[in-house]
């Protein structure tokens, strides 16, 4: 793979040729992973992907933020954000 972002047709692919899959089932799969993972965060559960990571929501609270522009503090809604937290096995591979 190559450039600086793998897209989802070049994971598709890369089952294609890892595999042996055709092109479509390749394709088919990882939007299958992809759709799982995002239904599981939906409802609430956390995903962890052993070697690789963890996906979790966390709910932020209300806070107080300024416009940088003007200066003028506005109010922040609270919101649920998407965290993930790498494993240690991934960590020292990216830092090798």
């Amino acid at each position: 793979m190559t450039g600086k972002t793998v897209t989802r047709a070049q994971l598709g692919e890369s089952v294609y040729l890892e595999v042996g899959l055709s092109r479509i089932e390749s394709a088919e799969l990882v939007e299958s992973v992809i759709e799982h993972i995002s239904g599981a965060l939906v409802s609430g559960q956390s995903v962890k992907i052993a070697s690789f990571g963890s996906f979790f929501v966390r709910q932020k609270g209300e806070r107080l933020g300024r416009n940088p522009k003007t200066g003028e503090e506005v109010p922040i809604l609270p919101r649920k954000v998407l965290v993930f937290r790498p494993s240690h096995v991934l960590k020292n591979r990216i830092n090798k």
